[in-house]
């Protein structure tokens, strides 16, 4: 009898496709599973009634007041990761804010290639006790950004600190790290093919 290799590595080949799409679907419930605990400096999405200054005075949840008693500095800074063709930094590098009062920073990011590339930005917030307290309103890391070649963008970020933040927190570091999703495209694209 003659084994049959191709059968084999059909079959091995689909098992490599299956731990691949598996450690792909690692990466979303890991941040899915930060965001709800605030592990590793995830913070929550985007949060609606918002104003600058503060809660919409229509918003039915309870009014948030500006803790005027004290002041935090934020400080924002990012990185592009290997692979992602791209330059990136924050307009503001700090400011100092009261808890409650909304803010609005900007990033400028440039695709340095000759290529489209599509990305993603993945916050994190240090000290890990302040990312339950760091409320994103707007932010470029909701969605997936596309540049095209050469071609440069101003980022917005709206943000509060929450005023229930305990008192001992005077310093919180934003970071942002943007991930090539152009990368994740090919491989997916090639293990569907190859089923």
């Amino acid at each position: 009898m003659i084994p049959n290799h191709a059968a084999l590595v059909r079959k091995l080949l689909l098992i490599v496709a299956a731990a691949s799409l598996f450690g792909f679907a690692l990466v979303p419930l890991y941040n899915v599973l930060c965001e709800a605990t605030g592990f590793n400096g995830k913070t929550a999405g985007k949060k609606e009634g918002f104003v600058a200054g503060g809660l919409a005075s229509d918003t039915k949840a309870a009014p948030s007041q500006i803790d005027r008693s004290r002041l935090i500095t934020v400080e924002f800074t990012g990185t592009v990761m290997p692979g992602l063709p791209w330059e990136m930094r924050p307009l503001t590098t700090s400011l100092e804010t009261h808890p409650g009062e909304m803010q609005q920073v900007r990033y400028l990011v440039r695709n340095t290639s000759d290529r489209p590339v599509t990305a993603q930005a993945v916050p994190s917030v240090t000290p890990g006790q302040a990312a339950q307290h760091f409320e994103k309103i707007e932010c470029f890391c909701f969605t997936q950004q596309a540049l095209g070649p050469g071609e440069s963008k101003e980022m917005p970020l709206v943000f509060v600190v929450k005023p229930d933040m305990g008192r001992e927190v005077r310093h919180i570091t934003l970071s942002y790290a943007f991930f090539s999703i152009d990368g994740q495209r090919q491989t997916l694209t090639a293990t569907r093919e190859i089923r």
